[in-house]
């Protein structure tokens, strides 16, 4: 379901929200790039027009493409820049405060999602992972997909509250002390592990198992505090 607070999208509209979003993220749409046509678009996702017209409309909301009358949609978000549009909560919000608040919500999160994510959630997820599962050595996309990841766990969970929630800890953790953390510790080696994890997980909340996939979030906190406590 949308994260757009009071309004609930239709499953085929957040089908194409989710594909489109994972495209943007990954920068297989870049920064003022155009997107293609609505017409173009529809027969790519074998959906209705005003269905691709509707979730263009939820994403210039959430601020990731504009519109430009006669001119078509062109990409504004830029991974680049998160530093930023980030929330003045999330600015201040130190590690410590982070992983505690991650600690409250991730587990919970997953658990709500896979009792209310729809098959085509899922299948845009597992897009997701393939695109995690592609990076070799760029750690900055790999934690960008990682975002976008779990954006697409908080949304799964069907609750527009706690998206909203969550996209503030999403703007926490784009903060410039975890990206250089990340550039630092997040190796080759450790992006395959990772990936390895996310896979796990992945399947996890495929075959609806919320302990295993709990689980799965507990650990990666326990990794997360494992990387801030060498940075000490």
């Amino acid at each position: 379901m949308s994260a757009d607070a009071g309004q609930v999208v239709g499953v085929t509209v957040q089908y194409v929200i989710d594909t489109l979003t994972n495209r943007i993220v990954s920068q297989e749409y870049g920064v003022d790039e155009r997107l293609p046509s609505e017409r173009q678009m529809a027969l790519d996702l074998g959906v209705a027009r005003n269905t691709v017209r509707e979730a263009l409309d939820k994403l210039e909301d959430r601020g990731m493409i504009r519109r430009r009358a006669g001119s078509g949609s062109f990409v504004t978000y830029d991974p680049d820049a998160a530093a930023s549009s980030i929330a003045p909560v999330a600015a201040e919000t130190g590690p410590l405060h982070l992983q505690v608040v991650r600690g409250m919500f991730e587990p919970e999160m997953v658990r709500l999602a896979i009792l209310n994510m729809a098959p085509r959630q899922i299948e845009a997820l597992g897009q997701t992972l393939s695109k995690m599962e592609a990076v070799q050595t760029d750690a900055m996309k790999f934690v960008r997909l990682e975002e976008e990841f779990h954006r697409q766990i908080a949304e799964g969970t069907g609750n527009p509250l706690l998206t909203a929630c969550y996209n503030l800890v999403i703007d926490a953790r784009r903060q410039s002390f975890r990206s250089a953390m990340y550039r630092r510790h997040l190796t080759p080696s450790r992006i395959a592990a990772y990936q390895r994890g996310y896979n796990a997980l992945f399947n996890a909340i495929a075959a609806r198992d919320i302990e295993e996939a709990s689980e799965f979030m507990k650990l990666t906190l326990l990794e997360d505090q494992s990387l801030l406590m060498q940075e000490d």
